[in-house]
């Protein structure tokens, strides 16, 4: 069923009421360009990564396929406990018809190391040091980011407590949302699109 919008005088009004910005056929909340963010890993040690729940990160089944060729390459960076819930379980589950990491115990998602302390990546490590092409899943890559499907795009931030040091690095740095996720929104609808982006909110 089509979800009716109200009968506001105009889409634009709507949009505005909404907190929308239209960027080249995704809509932008504004939270994204508005919040202060900048990732501070000493303090949040990668909460992102091991936050606790059910779910993992959301994947696609093309990523699936390329991690599906990479994980050889990534696996050595993890723990024999990581190592063993992949080669028993595999990397990936299905929920709601869609795929997305597993995690260890509901907890860390199985592609999880640490280093000093902080929860990184061995997929983006395995890209940082050459051995792949793969950065990571797009859902990682945006993250504060969260993207929703409508009849199209829809960005918002996700909230979370454990990146409330993030949001005082952003005030430090004056940095947002939008900023902070230059690379993967480029990497996810290019670089005519960010500049779009940047000039919509005057930054």
């Amino acid at each position: 069923m089509s979800k009716i919008i109200p009968n506001y005088k105009s889409f634009k009004h709507w949009l505005v009421e909404k907190k929308f910005l239209p960027v080249l056929g995704v809509l932008v909340r504004q939270d994204v360009a508005e919040t202060p963010f900048k990732c501070d890993l000493l303090k949040c040690k990668g909460a992102c990564c091991t936050i606790d729940s059910q779910y993992g990160a959301p994947l696609n089944w093309k990523e699936v396929n390329i991690i599906n060729g990479t994980i050889k390459q990534v696996k050595k960076y993890l723990s024999p406990e990581h190592q063993k819930e992949i080669e028993e379980n595999g990397f990936y589950e299905v929920k709601k018809d869609e795929p997305m990491t597993r995690s260890v115990n509901n907890h860390a998602c199985v592609f999880v190391y640490y280093e000093k302390g902080v929860a990184k990546c061995s997929i983006e490590k395995a890209f940082l040091e050459g051995k792949t092409d793969f950065r990571k899943p797009i859902s990682c890559h945006l993250f504060p980011i969260r993207v929703s499907y409508f009849g199209g795009d829809i960005l918002r931030y996700e909230r979370l407590e454990e990146c409330l040091p993030a949001i005082e690095n952003g005030k430090v740095q004056n940095i947002t949302v939008a900023e902070f996720c230059e690379d993967s929104l480029n990497r996810l609808y290019g670089e005519k699109w960010y500049s779009q982006l940047k000039e919509t909110i005057g930054r």
